[in-house]
């Protein structure tokens, strides 16, 4: 995956990288993920795989067009016959590359889409010699419209749980979203989504007010038995449709500064989102204000 850092955000401080072009790649065919790493057979370059009892395969790029002109590159691989294995390595070098084209079937399980791409039909022809081919066109339904399309960026890159390098709105719920940073993984625990990168971790809960109190009565809830802070150490505001508050402080967890920040966010019909930010580093600060701030209703 590559990501091209440019300017600085102005919230928070985090290097802004250009948003035309995402590049994720799939390390390996799904069919080889399984096997024994001596039943993978590079064939000349990286690019040309052989697997024992799977077959041949040759990495590819499936473009895909994100709403904000953003393009989406996926690093994929296509299932080939061995002859045609054989054949692009011949050619890789040569000027002949140029002019390949291949036939095969999509061997990757690609989010959002998940199995309707695995063994799609799929042509490959090369577009620059200097890259490897690109799915060019396919007589799938599904695929055809993965190609032709203009997807809703967040609900693509949401799906996609490795670091991007950009941020992306990332739904919790029916009710709330948040902006996962850029450089995070993401996963859900037992509920808790929690995104991570080295020396910053972000945990999201969701709450019901099964009793409908105000958003007021419904906070204070939240806050019973949170620690107390001075004033300059928590923020409350107004949504417009309901009410934030956030307050930080520093933990020392087996004897390591942490700065943590504990946010709730909380809506008139009964609904809360919190969020708990922790960093190692007292600037950051900013960042975790910028991700509480950032949680959002949905619709």
């Amino acid at each position: 995956m590559i990501g091209n850092p440019t300017p600085v955000c102005s919230c928070c401080g985090t290097p802004v990288p250009d948003e035309e072009r995402i590049d994720v790649r799939f390390g390996l065919p799904d069919a080889a993920l399984d096997v024994p790493e001596d039943a993978r057979h590079e064939v000349g370059v990286a690019a040309l795989l052989r697997v024992d009892g799977a077959g041949s395969f040759i990495r590819c790029l499936l473009p895909v067009r994100l709403t904000g002109g953003t393009e989406l590159v996926l690093g994929t691989w296509m299932r080939i016959s061995d002859d045609d294995l054989d054949h692009a390595h011949r050619i890789w070098d040569d000027p002949a590359y140029r002019g390949l084209t291949l036939r095969g079937a999509m061997a990757n399980a690609i989010m959002p889409w998940g199995a309707g791409l695995l063994d799609a039909p799929a042509t490959l022809v090369v577009r620059d010699p200097d890259e490897i081919p690109y799915v060019d066109g396919s007589d799938d339904e599904l695929l055809r419209s993965v190609l032709t399309t203009t997807w809703d960026r967040d609900d693509v890159l949401s799906r996609f749980t490795h670091p991007l390098p950009v941020p992306v709105r990332t739904p919790l719920d029916e009710h709330w979203s948040v902006e996962r940073s850029r450089g995070f993984t993401a996963r859900v625990v037992d509920g808790t989504h929690r995104f991570l990168t080295p020396g910053r971790t972000v945990h999201c809960d969701v709450f019901t007010d099964r009793i409908r109190r105000g958003p007021e009565e419904f906070l204070t809830a939240l806050l019973n038995g949170a620690p107390t802070v001075p004033p300059e150490r928590q923020i409350t505001e107004d949504t417009g449709n309901g009410i934030r508050h956030a307050f930080w402080t520093v933990a020392t967890p087996n004897g390591r500064t942490q700065h943590e920040l504990y946010g709730f966010t909380v809506d008139r019909d009964g609904n809360a989102a919190g969020v708990v930010c922790m960093w190692d580093k007292p600037d950051d600060l900013a960042w975790a204000l910028h991700v509480w701030r950032s949680v959002r209703g949905v619709g």
